[in-house]
Order: C-alpha cells, then sequence, then structure tokens
C-alpha cells in the first residue's frame, strides 16, 4: 500500500473507530472538506463538524471497495454508513484526497443525494419497525 493511501486508510479507519483525535491528526491545518450538495467547510470548521458528529453520537463506518494513488492524490471507491441510535443509512462514495506534507488537504466525498436519501429513508423505517 503506497504511503498516501495508507495516510487515508488510516484516517478512515480512525473516524471508523470513533477517534476523532487520531483522524484530526492526519488533516492539514488548512483542510477543505467538500460533500456533494453541502457547504464545502474549511479549517476549523471541518474539524469541529467531525468532533461534533462524535459528541452527538453519529457513527461512521466504511468498506473501501478500491483504492489508488497517483502522486499525493487518493481516489477511492468505497461504501459509507452513518448511524444515530437505530437508524443507518449505507450509501456508494467516490473520495478525492489531496495530500500536503503527508496529511490530507482536501478531502472530497461524492455521492448520489437520491441514493442517501433512498438509503435514510430505508433506514429510518428499518429504526421505527419493532425488532
Amino acid at each position: 500500500m503506497s504511503e498516501p493511501v495508507s495516510v487515508v486508510t488510516t484516517f478512515l479507519d480512525a473516524l471508523a473507530a470513533g477517534d476523532s483525535r487520531s483522524a484530526l491528526d492526519l488533516l492539514d491545518v488548512d483542510i477543505e472538506w467538500r460533500n456533494t450538495g453541502l457547504p464545502t467547510l474549511r479549517g476549523r470548521r471541518a474539524t469541529g463538524a467531525l468532533v461534533s458528529m462524535e459528541k452527538r453520537g453519529v457513527g461512521f463506518g466504511y468498506t473501501m471497495h478500491a483504492a489508488a494513488a497517483e502522486g499525493d492524490v487518493v481516489l477511492t471507491d468505497r461504501s459509507d454508513w452513518l448511524t444515530l441510535g437505530r437508524w443507518r443509512a449505507e450509501f456508494w462514495v467516490r473520495g478525492t484526497f489531496t495530500l500536503r506534507h503527508g496529511k490530507i488537504a482536501v478531502w472530497d466525498d461524492a455521492f448520489s443525494m437520491g441514493g442517501f436519501a433512498g438509503a435514510s429513508a430505508l433506514g429510518l423505517v428499518r429504526a421505527v419497525l419493532p425488532r
């Protein structure tokens, strides 16, 4: 595994483990976090959002389908999931991570808003149905 891919997977693994402190150590101080259809977050706003998600009990997990690097740019094809209590939404994500001096400077995730909305609705139905 290349060094840039290792940085990205270590970052995602830390998020999935609920270890925002370790995850934040892998982000450039001027991180730019982009998500389809959402405002771009930069610097402290981006890191604050990650910490806030953890504090609010929002869980994150992922399955990596493929990752490739060209220099300091890492492309990922993965399935991510978000959880909150019994609610869980799993959706496909294409991520592009740009590293600067070994840290993630740009984190750009693209996904289908329709796919996310459908996964969220399904997660809501599953959350309210008796087990």
